[in-house]
């Protein structure tokens, strides 16, 4: 395999220059498309999270549009995560295999065709089945992230994997106040004809800009183990979602729970068997991956918190004694600052990485979550002091998600990197579920009456950001477990 890999490397045009590929910019060295595949990719990443977080201002008026329950509805955002969810780690041992430009094409291919069904339809059959579509384009930042590793010098990487990791956050924090504003002014169908030409974009600067990457890991897919991870993640991210409609204790979501468990466990067997394996266990058992995949659990949970409690506190009646009774366009504002701040720092975390090393970041913006969420918890009561807390927390946010990419870049071969990065971001998203659980069981939990209605305390929210800056200081522990690296460079690599 090594043989195989060298052979390929050493046959690829000189990666001083532009990127290689007979569909990129080979011919192009210098040029416009050649000076674009880092925008372009980081576009294309924005859009996945852009995608993931417009129907969330529309949840509270879809079940009259549609006809549909609200736990029926709620399966537009529960579809896509579990298709994410699955698809990341699959679609990134294809694009590791059979090439990481068409599967990234095909995948944001696949997410607009899905904004387009929603565009046309109200039918909330077709509409769940379109956000399920749209799951697909989870595998974007990985495969990005891999392709930037192939084809740029290696003086570019660090910055670019930087700004393709803050895409998350940027995504999500323009995805909010622009469906929002669209939805304050027109139908909501005109939302996804807006996302769809964005979609329409993104595909066509992909295939026009983005070469195709020199390393391949050749091999049959292992089909078997696709289906025993797609099968035991949606049983177990299933009852994550479900669970508080369902029932922690009903026989659905005990049964899915145990059901997903013990699939996986049959799945790590078949891939320690496997010749050549979906997910290389034994590579993600080693420490300098095992440790970032926890991390990126832990720091998902403690991300996501600052998405689902921002906007809710901020838009609760000021007869709370809490709220500010915000619109939800100036709810959705307090969470851009993050998203800019984000873009920002890219470049300044891949200084501090090359400095002192990703594990250095990685520590840094866990503390930084951590003791931003401390500061949420006595200073909810202004809208200043709120706006500049979630802010923080994205700075964190922002450090942590550059650094984990260029760790795993670092730990994996260059024939396996869009797999490890996909598994690392499957981390993050469950992680995400988790804490999605967690957030609503405690929003719904610890409540109070206000005009008749059952609304959160304002030591509810506290609660949540204290499970959040637990995480994140876990997050932080775990790092302390990873070697210490030697005082190099990214670009002396």
């Amino acid at each position: 395999m090594e043989d195989q890999r060298t052979t390929r490397l050493d046959a690829a045009p000189d990666r001083s220059g532009a990127a290689p590929g007979p569909a990129g910019p080979a011919a192009d060295a210098g040029g416009l498309r050649t000076r674009l595949i880092v925008p372009v990719l980081a576009f294309g990443g924005i859009l996945m999270a852009v995608m993931q977080t417009v129907v969330v201002p529309m949840l509270p008026e879809l079940p009259a549009q549609t006809g549909s329950s609200r736990s029926t509805v709620s399966w537009m955002l529960t579809a896509t995560l579990l298709t994410g969810a699955v698809l990341n780690p699959v679609l990134g041992r294809a694009g590791d295999m059979y090439g990481k430009r068409p599967v990234l094409i095909g995948s944001l291919a696949a997410m607009t065709v899905g904004s387009a069904l929603c565009a046309v339809t109200s039918d909330i059959r077709i509409l769940i089945a379109a956000r399920a579509l749209q799951g697909s384009a989870a595998a974007v930042v990985p495969l990005a992230t891999s392709i930037l590793r192939d084809v740029l010098p290696s003086r570019r990487i660090g910055s670019a994997v930087a700004l393709m990791s803050s895409t998350v956050g940027i995504g999500a924090a323009l995805g909010l106040p622009l469906a929002s504003v669209v939805l304050e002014r027109a139908d909501w169908h005109v939302l996804f004809w807006v996302t769809t030409g964005l979609g329409l974009l993104g595909v066509a600067a992909s295939w026009w800009v983005v070469p195709a990457s020199p390393v391949r890991s050749p091999g049959r897919f292992d089909v078997l183990g696709a289906v025993l991870l797609a099968t035991g993640l949606v049983g177990i991210l299933l009852a994550l979602s479900k669970g508080a409609d369902w029932g922690w204790t009903s026989p659905p979501v005990l049964g899915l729970s145990v059901g997903g468990l013990l699939v996986l466990a049959v799945w790590g067997w078949q891939q320690l068997r496997c010749r050549v394996p979906l997910v290389d266990v034994r590579l993600a058992a080693r420490r300098t991956v095992l440790l970032p995949h926890i991390a990126a659990l832990l720091t998902g949970f403690a991300f996501y918190a600052n998405w689902l409690s921002t906007a809710q506190l901020v838009q609760a009646p000021e007869g709370t004694g809490y709220g500010l009774g915000a619109s939800a366009v100036v709810a959705s504002l307090c969470l851009v600052p993050g998203g800019l701040t984000m873009v920002v720092l890219s470049p300044v975390s891949a200084r501090i990485s090359a400095a002192r090393g990703a594990r250095w970041t990685l520590l840094l913006g866990t503390l930084v979550i951590s003791g931003a969420y401390v500061v949420r918890i006595f200073t909810s009561g202004h809208l200043l002091t709120i706006t500049l807390g979630a802010t923080m927390c994205s700075v964190g946010t922002g450090l942590v998600y550059s650094a984990l990419p260029t760790l795993i870049l670092d730990a994996v071969p260059l024939e396996q990197t869009a797999a490890a990065t996909g598994l690392n971001v499957l981390m993050r998203t469950i992680g995400q579920s988790l804490c999605s659980t967690a957030v609503a069981a405690v929003l719904t939990q610890v409540t109070m009456d206000y005009d008749g209605t059952e609304m959160p305390t304002l030591h509810a929210y506290q609660i949540a950001f204290a499970l959040a800056s637990a995480a994140a200081l876990g997050a932080a522990l775990v790092t302390l477990g990873l070697p210490r690296p030697p005082r190099r460079t990214l670009a002396a690599r």
